[in-house]
């Protein structure tokens, strides 16, 4: 092999293994100048008492470097001979391949040997381990002795790969792909031993001069050292200590004369003491270090009002969860549920309250839980679930109905007692062939589904309800179109007093859609208010009842109010106070004509929203209407913080007159609460003269139901009531 570029690398290794222990030996001694200075002195004095510890160590370090010299050196011809053997093995496969070995070729190929002295011989074999070409290297040529037979046990007993053995490094390689295409067997016999002992002898030559001057050196400086540098050491460990109180590093040493060596060392002692001291707070900073980035990922990745995982970690737990769970055809369970009326609560009690709600209701979810299974707060009031280990629909629902009754308990929050309650959606994995944006989405449609079906309850997702939502997308595709295709009409439905005489009217939108036939307002107002389209039906409806008022009015009187409802997406529209005045100008309208009505439910989700739009509506002149009155919230506080004009009964508690008599004194109560508040009463939903006559008799002002007329167009309303 090369020796002088064997001999480069190791050289080249022995600076680098020789720097690398004097840098840790500096960084062990200390690494500000006080400390090498006091290293350098204590180094001298000691070699003022045995100068020959220099010519002891010089010779420790020529056996380390004799004893790395041979590891280096078997170790570059291991790896050189190692990436001879498997190019020359690779380029002897298309030679091999054929019905008969190419022997020109081989022996061409083996040629390339000639340029690296040590090797002995090289042999080449076919698959069955027939010898088919030998190449005798230059160290055989020299020695003049060519052995170069290896039969099959002998081949058999080396190892595959790179091996040594009595001096000599063999490589063995097969030719071609092991165990599947082998076409042949390579080994190649290198020389290590001779080479190893030139390299050796080599290296003596060279180091044991520059080892002898160095120790004549070494033992001169120490000479030197001892009469020069054994100045005042008492001095020295003053300036020590004064470095050590003041912390000052900057301080000029010096010093002449001679000192003590036990004052240095216990100067120095110190000093590695408050090194140590240090070293305490550097790792009681480093503990605080670590407890911050702990809270830091607790932040990131958890509800900081709950505690919960929050919206990130639990997708991309859940994201993890259905890999896992495709791959071992497991099933999950996801479990979507909100708090119904918690918007309302928000909005009557403050956030605080709201706040403290969340966070009981959160606990008491965790309660109805398996070991392993995963919530977090999704956002506001919405919650996830991810339930393990494939449940069965019945302990599914079991959970779902646990909760949902837990939740609908009081809950008692700074002396309030709060009503709510939680519809749940749940879906499986496999019904969303495990993608996670399907999965959430199931979900979410079977929640909304349980809400559709009147909230306090859970709903099991089907493909089913795919279609329903399916639906509801084609519709609110189709709710501007409609709009601007006059697809859009609306009806009215008379209101009369205790005497029957027509005193108002109702304003209800009816769709006839081109593509979908008849749509009833129950369906699509809560698309419209769920895909935003909302505040454009309602401005439209609002133009609208303004053009007809003037034609009622003509027709019923001047004291004839048209009523008109207004959603929660409208109280929130910053620009719907605007607009009712622009269009009671545009129609040269009385605002006394014209009244605006508000479900409970609707106000209270509403609250301070809706209190700011009241008192503008009553400032400029127009009613204000609480429909669906009694099917909202326990609490009647808020009754006492608005100024209303009329309270409407809802039809659910006039079908139950004579029948229920809990219905029936609800209504009395009702209407005995509005007379102490002097407020208007409104019945709808009057179907029959019992009902009529009985809501008369408890003091409702006016009502509204079939039995006095159905829903209409204008003009079939001016043609069945006529003019007064």
């Amino acid at each position: 092999m090369c020796k002088n570029f064997y001999c480069q690398k190791i050289y080249l290794l022995l600076f680098i293994h020789t720097l690398n222990y004097a840098q840790r030996l500096s960084i062990k001694l200390g690494k500000t100048i006080i400390h090498r200075m006091l290293f350098k002195t204590i180094r001298s004095t000691l070699t003022t008492f045995n100068s020959l510890a220099i010519a002891g160590l010089c010779a420790a370090v020529l056996t380390f470097s004799i004893l790395t010299h041979e590891d280096l050196y078997s170790e570059a011809v291991t790896s050189d001979l190692d990436a001879l053997s498997n190019n020359l093995s690779q380029d002897l496969v298309p030679y091999l391949s054929g019905d008969e070995a190419d022997l020109i070729d081989i022996r061409t190929l083996l040629l390339r040997l000639e340029e690296y002295e040590n090797v002995k011989f090289a042999v080449v074999f076919d698959k069955n381990y027939q010898q088919i070409d030998v190449h005798a290297g230059n160290t055989l040529q020299v020695d003049g002795k060519i052995d170069m037979t290896v039969d099959r046990e002998q081949l058999m007993d080396i190892p595959f790969g790179m091996s040594s053995k009595n001096g000599e490094l063999y490589a063995y390689k097969r030719v071609g792909q092991a165990n599947i295409a082998e076409v042949g067997y390579l080994l190649i016999v290198n020389d290590l031993e001779k080479p190893l002992v030139r390299s050796k002898l080599s290296l003596l030559l060279k180091v044991l001069p520059l080892t002898f001057i160095v120790i004549a050196i070494g033992i001169a400086l120490s000479l030197w050292l001892n009469s020069r540098l054994l100045f005042p050491l008492q001095k020295l460990a003053k300036l020590a200590h004064k470095i050590k109180e003041t912390n000052d590093y900057s301080i000029d040493i010096k010093v002449h004369g001679k000192q003590e060596v036990l004052d240095l060392s216990s100067e120095f002692s110190g000093m590695m003491d408050t090194i140590h001291n240090e070293e305490i707070k550097n790792k009681r900073y480093t503990k605080q270090l670590m407890q911050q980035r702990k809270d830091m990922e607790r932040l990131a990745n958890f509800d900081s009002l709950t505690g919960l995982p929050n919206r990130q970690y639990f997708m991309e737990t859940l994201r993890k969860s259905l890999s896992i769970a495709q791959r071992e055809d497991d099933d999950l369970v996801l479990m979507y549920f909100d708090l119904d009326g918690f918007k309302g609560v928000n909005d009557t009690y403050g956030h605080e309250v709201g706040d403290k709600l969340l966070i009981e209701a959160s606990k008491r979810t965790q309660r109805f839980l398996r070991h392993g299974d995963l919530i977090a707060r999704l956002g506001g009031d919405e919650f996830l679930i991810l339930l393990y280990n494939n449940p069965n629909d019945f302990v599914v629902s079991d959970i779902a109905q646990r909760i949902i009754k837990e939740i609908s308990k009081p809950f008692d929050i700074l002396e309030w007692e709060i009503l709510i309650s939680a519809s749940i959606g749940l879906t499986r994995a496999k019904d969303a062939s495990y993608n996670l944006s399907d999965f959430v989405s199931n979900a979410d449609v079977a929640m909304y589904k349980s809400k559709l079906e009147g909230k306090n309850t859970h709903t099991i997702f089907v493909h089913e309800m795919m279609e329903d939502n399916k639906r509801k997308l084609m519709l609110a595709n189709n709710l501007m179109p409609g709009l601007k295709n006059g697809e859009f009409e609306l009806y009215y439905q008379p209101k009369v007093d205790q005497q029957e005489e027509i005193v108002g009217f109702e304003a209800l939108l009816r769709w006839n859609s081109s593509e979908f036939g008849f749509v009833s307002p129950v369906e699509f107002i809560g698309i419209a208010e769920q895909s935003g389209k909302i505040s454009e039906i309602t401005y439209w409806v609002m133009d609208q009842v303004m053009q007809d008022t003037p034609t009622l009015i003509e027709a019923f009187g001047d004291e004839t109010v048209v009523s008109l409802n207004l959603s929660a997406h409208d109280l929130r529209n910053s620009n719907l106070f605007e607009d009712i005045q622009n269009l009671f100008a545009k129609y040269q309208l009385r605002p006394q004509n014209i009244e605006f009505e508000v479900t409970e439910s609707t106000y209270l989700e509403n609250f301070d929203m809706a209190n700011e739009f009241f008192r503008d509506i009553r400032e400029i002149g127009s009613s204000i209407a609480l429909d669906d009155f009694g099917t909202g919230y326990s609490s009647l506080s808020y009754l006492t913080q608005i100024e209303l004009h009329t309270l409407k009964i809802d039809k659910q508690f006039v079908d139950n007159l004579g029948v229920s008599k809990r219905s029936t004194l609800v209504t009395t109560t009702i209407v005995e609460m509005a007379k102490q508040l002097n407020l208007n009463i409104c019945a709808e939903g009057v179907e029959t003269r019992e009902q009529r006559d009985f809501l008369v008799e408890s003091g409702c002002q006016q009502l509204q139901g079939y039995l006095f007329g159905k829903p209409a167009p204008l003009e079939a309303i001016l043609k069945t009531f006529g003019t007064k």
